[in-house]
């Protein structure tokens, strides 16, 4: 937490620490004191194999064409990689490119396909995938469902996760509309 030449009460310190370690509040870092990888820390282990390396390239090629904007070829050489071999990897890079397509409920079945598929040797598609799936529980106002979903990300170490959750935490909310009235009340 922030420190300051304030005098706040006890009440007022544990507050301020829910707003800024809202994974405390919630118990990630609390009872289990389990360390938290930087996100470029995670990888994906996968066996290698021809057929997983022809679906490798099949994604690549898949990502190259959305971050183009060719959202349709994109979304068939997904398909391509995934009638090789279901990776978790293909599933969250297709729901990236279905969201810039405004396709969101299939975003969603891809995700939560990529979630069931991943295995604890692919945490960096996990934490990823997690990450979208909170977004777009957000953008559809499905709070608690984005909150466990940034709480998954966060708990293997997203930084991105951990500042959703203090922007949807109700407590920061609170603080930070207290704080502009206070600002504008100076001026």
């Amino acid at each position: 937490m922030p420190q300051a030449n304030l005098k706040l009460s006890a009440h007022d310190q544990q507050v301020l620490e829910s707003i800024f370690n809202p994974l405390e509040l919630s118990g990630i870092n609390g009872i289990h004191n389990e360390a938290i990888h930087a996100e470029m820390e995670l990888e994906d282990v996968e066996p290698e194999t021809e057929l997983l390396q022809a679906s490798r390239e099949l994604e690549l090629q898949a990502v190259r064409l959305t971050e183009q904007g060719d959202l349709d070829n994109a979304l068939l050489q997904f398909e391509k990689a995934l009638q090789l071999t279901e990776r978790a990897s293909v599933f969250n890079n297709r729901a990236q490119t279905l969201r810039l397509a405004k396709r969101d409920d299939e975003a969603l079945e891809s995700l939560n396909r990529a979630l069931k598929l991943a295995s604890s040797q692919q945490a960096r598609t996990k934490c990823h995938a997690y990450c979208q799936r909170g977004v777009l529980h957000r953008k559809l106002e499905n709070l608690d469902a984005a909150r466990a979903d940034f709480e998954a990300a966060a708990k293997l170490g997203s930084k991105f996760a951990r500042e959703q959750l203090v922007e949807i935490n109700p407590f920061a909310a609170l603080c930070n509309q207290m704080l502009r009235q206070a600002f504008d009340q100076l001026k």
